[in-house]
């Protein structure tokens, strides 16, 4: 059961983290887009929609309970743990990323951005550093019991 959960934990963050790393790519598109450009602009509208919330939020959803279910499942472990307790850091800086995701989101919705696409350019990169970093903390355990 441990190694199911596991394995749905690995593909949730997987899909969470391509969705992460795409739809910042789509806001940079989208502020390069014309203002001429009603049905570009539009068709970025839908992209990011369905993107934010038919895979970016659902899988979100699903890396929350299934880590949770394994933390559970292995507690007195894991509560010792200082890379967990760091990941979990990590982990949490990343959903607030997500809901900064959903506010741009918003914000081009309502043709309210104004932002520029160079600042989504280094916002995308972002999550690429929490991904380096929670791997080595997995992998490595660099603080606590390996």
């Amino acid at each position: 059961m441990f190694l199911w959960l596991k394995a749905l934990h690995i593909i949730a963050v997987v899909t969470w983290f391509a969705a992460l790393f795409y739809l910042p790519r789509l806001f940079v598109y989208h502020a390069m887009a014309d203002a001429t450009d009603l049905a570009g602009r539009e068709r970025f509208k839908v992209m990011e929609r369905k993107l934010y919330r038919g895979i970016m939020t659902p899988s979100a959803i699903a890396v929350f309970v299934l880590g949770v279910w394994l933390l559970a499942l292995n507690w007195d472990f894991y509560r010792t743990q200082g890379w967990m307790h760091a990941k979990l850091a990590l982990v949490f800086l990343l959903y607030g990323y997500h809901g900064l995701c959903g506010r741009f989101l918003r914000d081009f919705a309502n043709d309210r951005n104004t932002r520029s696409h160079v600042f989504y350019r280094v916002f995308n990169e972002l999550p690429v550093l929490v991904l380096v970093a929670v791997v080595i903390l997995v992998v490595v355990r660099p603080f606590g019991s390996g």
